[in-house]
């Protein structure tokens, strides 16, 4: 059974290094102490964690952090998820057409961007929005 510091462990929930510890002081996280006092957290006692506070992790999330890859939490608000119906590239550019219900919405990024994300057509995917303003029209009669 592998034991993570608390470094490690915050990170995997989501949560800062120095409220890991509060936790820990607390009593509501079980830890081991080494030889020189230092905390450790199992497997186990992270999945707990994640379970009691809703964030059960998902199957891909899951097989992420067997091969010891990163997933992510996004605090924006603003999320579509679609399936991507087209991609063109042009250059540095790509443009990705993802279909979010009935509707269109189209996005340009790098086209390094849609490689590291190996987007292709038919992939879910989710578009995230920041914006400070938005505005709202409507057509009317003149």
């Amino acid at each position: 059974m592998s034991l993570l510091t608390v470094r490690e462990a915050s990170r995997r929930l989501g949560v800062s290094y120095s409220t890991l510890k509060q936790w820990i002081y607390k009593g509501s996280v079980r830890t081991t102490k080494t030889d020189g006092g230092h905390h450790r957290l199992t497997e186990l006692e992270i999945e707990r964690l994640l379970e009691r506070h809703g964030d059960k992790p998902t199957k891909a999330q899951q097989v992420n952090r067997a091969r010891g890859e990163a997933s992510i939490a996004i605090s924006g608000r603003n999320q579509l998820q679609g399936i991507v119906e087209e991609i063109r590239s042009d250059g540095l550019l790509s443009q990705i057409c993802l279909r979010v219900g009935d509707q269109m919405l189209t996005a340009v990024i790098t086209r390094d961007a849609v490689e590291a994300l190996k987007l292709k057509r038919g992939d879910t995917a989710v578009a995230i929005m920041k914006s400070t303003e938005v505005m709202i029209a409507r057509e009317t009669n003149l």
